[in-house]
Order: C-alpha cells, then structure tokens, then sequence
C-alpha cells in the first residue's frame, strides 16, 4: 500500500467565475479588443473560457445616447480565476492602460473599457469597485453578447440576463459588419 507522508499537502487552487465586459471607440477598435481577449488569456490566474462575437453601438454618455460620438464596439468575456476582486481589477486596468486607455471624463471616448460585470456570486460596493456591475441590467451592448456565450446568464440579485433584457425599451445594438472570427 502506497501512503502519502503525512506532511505532504494537497494544494487546490480555487477558481471562480466572473463576466467581462469590454468596449473600445477610438482607434483599431476591433484589432483592440481581440489583442485585450489575448492578454487576458495570458495573465496568469486567469482562463478565459469564452468570448462573445463584437456588436456595434452607439456611444452612450451620463446624458444619454451620443450620435455624434464615435460609435462602440463592445465584447464579453467569460472567465475564470484565481485572484480576488480586487486583483482582478488591477488586471484589466494593467490591460486597458496598455492599450492607451486615458481615464480625462467619465463615461468619455476610449481605446479600452474592461468592466467586471459580475464575480461569481460576490456583492461589494466600495470607492473602487462595485459588484455586481451597478448598470449591467441596463445594458443591451451587455446583455446581448452575454446572453450569446451563456443562455442562462443570471446577474446577482437582478435576475436572468434574458428577462432583464426584454426590459431594455430600445436598442441601437448590431452585429460588428467587420467581424472576421
């Protein structure tokens, strides 16, 4: 019989899931997005197990919808990983900074936007970071790529993705006519 030495540990990584949302309007936005994808595969603590098709929209600013604003691409990602919330963040704002991301106006023009939408079942709200994404329910450029990668996505403590989508009254959301998967 083959016993392990009593001192020996069995280590376990815990591995949670968690929802990406990307967005870019300025610049190569699709050549963005895709390179974004890439590092995220390449951080280590991270898997990236899917990833939506890129939809079209317009941009979206605190006042409202935004015609005359460079139009979005917009992408989710699902994931899972070892790091906290909080590393998770500096993660994809290590990724975003390096794909020329300014942080000037809120809700402004941008090369990249990665928010976590949700992180397994975790709530937070602090000055830093809030979870689940406080305006995911609202969000068809969201929703629709989420819905796409996972049919029965659920958004902590709001409900099923495709329910709150039927509640969004009107879209400006298409398909990406560049994709070249």
């Amino acid at each position: 019989m083959n016993a392990q030495p009593v001192d020996s540990v069995d280590r376990r990584t815990i591995h949670l899931p968690a929802v990406l949302a990307f967005g870019s309007n300025l610049g190569d936005r699709e050549a963005t997005i895709r390179a974004a994808f890439a590092d995220l595969a390449a951080t280590p603590g991270i898997e990236v197990t899917a990833t939506s098709q890129l939809y079209e929209t317009i941009a979206v600013k605190p006042e409202g919808i935004d015609p005359d604003a460079p139009e979005y691409l917009n992408a989710v990602a699902t994931i899972r990983t070892s790091l906290l919330p909080e590393q998770l963040l500096d993660a994809v704002n290590r990724i975003e900074h390096e794909h020329g991301r300014v942080r000037a106006e809120r809700w402004g023009d941008r090369t990249l936007d990665i928010d976590i939408v949700t992180f397994a079942d975790v709530t937070r709200d602090t000055a830093r970071l809030a979870l689940p994404h406080p305006r995911a329910a609202e969000r068809d450029f969201v929703l629709v790529p989420w819905l796409e990668i996972d049919p029965d996505a659920t958004l902590p403590g709001r409900g099923r993705a495709d329910a709150l989508l039927s509640a969004i009254p009107g879209s400006t959301l298409r398909p990406y006519a560049g994709e070249r998967r």
